[in-house]
C-alpha cells in the first residue's frame, strides 16, 4: 500500500471483509420529520460508505448544529456533533491528528455558511483531505423555519414575514471560487447519482464539497421539495460537462436557485496539490532528521552544554 492510499482512506479498502451499507447503520432510530431529504442523505451516506469499504472504526463523521448535523447518531462510525457552525476546524483537527482516519463532515446550510462560513475558505486554502456534506434545504428547519443564508430572494419564512430582501449565498460559487478541488451537487430524487457523489468526494485527495438540495417538508418552499426537484433537475453528465473544466464548472454554477437543479461533478482538479496532511508530514520528515536524539534533550538545558547541542538552524520552505 502506497503512502498515498494510506493517508486518503478514500482509496483503502479494507481486503479482509466486505461491507454492506447496514454495516453503517446503528440502532438509533431518525426523528426527522416524514419525507425530509435528510433520509435520503443518510441512505446515501451508507451505501457510498459500504463502496468505499472501510470498517467503521476507522471512520470519523463530525457534524454541526442543526437537523442534518443529527446524521452521526445514525451511523456506527465514530461521530462527533460539535457546536454550530465549528464542525469544520473540529474535523481538521481529528485529520491531523490521525491521518489515517477517513474524516467525513456534515451539516446544513445555515451551520455551514452562516456561522460557519468563515471555516469554509481555509479549510479549502489547506486542502484539507475532507469530505464536506452540506444538506440545503434553504431554511432553518430545526428552529422552526427562519430565512437562511441560502433562502431565495423574496422568500416569506418565520423571520421574513414580508419577503426577503437578500440575495442568497451560492455555496458551489463560492467553493470554487475559493479553490476547492472537487465541487458537486446531489439530490435526494435521484438518490443513485447521490451514492455515486458521495462515493467520488470521499475518494479525492484533498477538499471536496458535496452540496445536497435536501428539502424541508415542514418549513421548505414548495419549489424545493422532492416532486418539483425532479422537474428541474438537469445531469451535468447529460449536458456533456466537463468536470476538468473550472471556468465552465463556474458558469453553470451561477445558475444555482434558478429554475434549474443541476446535478453531478461541477469541478474535479485533474492535478490535486499535496494535502495539507501531506505537507505536515514531509515537513515533520525534514525536521526530525535534525533533531537531537531524545536521551541528549537535557543537554540543551545545561549550562555550557546548550551551544554545542543545539541542532543547526535550517531554512524551511
Amino acid at each position: 500500500m502506497s503512502d498515498t492510499e494510506e493517508h486518503h482512506g478514500s482509496c483503502c479498502e479494507c481486503p479482509e471483509a466486505t461491507f454492506t451499507s447496514k454495516d453503517y447503520r446503528s440502532d438509533l432510530k431518525p426523528i426527522w420529520c416524514p419525507g425530509c431529504g435528510d433520509f435520503g442523505v443518510l441512505t446515501a451516506l451508507h451505501r457510498a460508505l459500504a463502496a468505499i469499504g472501510r470498517p467503521p472504526h476507522e471512520i470519523a463523521l463530525v457534524s454541526g448544529i442543526g437537523c442534518s448535523s443529527r446524521i452521526p447518531g445514525y451511523t456506527t462510525v465514530y461521530g462527533f456533533n460539535t457546536v454550530h457552525g465549528r464542525a469544520l476546524p473540529i474535523a481538521q483537527g481529528i485529520k491531523l491528528a490521525n491521518p489515517n482516519l477517513l474524516v467525513i463532515v456534515a451539516g446544513g446550510d445555515g451551520d455551514g455558511f452562516s456561522i460557519g462560513g468563515g471555516h469554509v475558505p481555509h479549510a479549502i486554502r489547506r486542502n484539507m483531505d475532507l469530505t464536506y456534506i452540506v444538506m440545503d434545504n434553504q431554511i432553518y428547519g430545526l428552529t422552526k423555519g427562519q430565512l437562511s443564508p441560502t433562502s431565495r430572494r423574496g422568500s416569506r419564512t418565520a423571520s421574513s414575514s414580508y419577503g426577503s430582501l437578500e440575495d442568497p449565498v451560492n455555496p458551489l460559487l463560492y467553493c470554487l471560487a475559493y479553490g476547492a478541488g472537487f465541487v458537486a451537487q446531489g439530490a435526494p430524487s435521484d438518490l443513485d447519482g447521490l451514492v455515486r457523489l458521495i462515493e467520488e468526494g470521499i475518494r479525492y485527495p484533498g477538499f471536496a464539497l458535496i452540496n445536497v438540495q435536501s428539502p424541508c417538508v415542514t418549513f421548505g418552499q414548495a419549489e424545493t421539495q422532492l416532486k418539483n426537484q425532479k422537474g428541474r433537475m438537469v445531469k451535468l453528465s447529460d449536458m456533456g460537462h466537463d468536470p476538468s473544466d473550472k471556468l465552465k464548472a463556474m458558469a453553470i454554477a451561477q445558475e444555482y436557485g434558478g429554475e434549474k437543479m443541476h446535478v453531478g461533478v461541477f469541478y474535479r482538479n485533474p492535478s490535486p496539490s499535496p494535502t495539507y496532511g501531506d505537507e505536515v508530514r514531509r515537513r515533520q520528515e525534514e525536521q526530525g532528521a535534525l533533531a537531537l536524539p531524545p536521551e541528549r534533550i537535557l543537554e540543551l538545558f545545561q549550562p555550557g552544554k546548550a551551544r554545542a547541542a543545539a541542532p543547526k538552524a535550517v531554512a524551511v520552505s
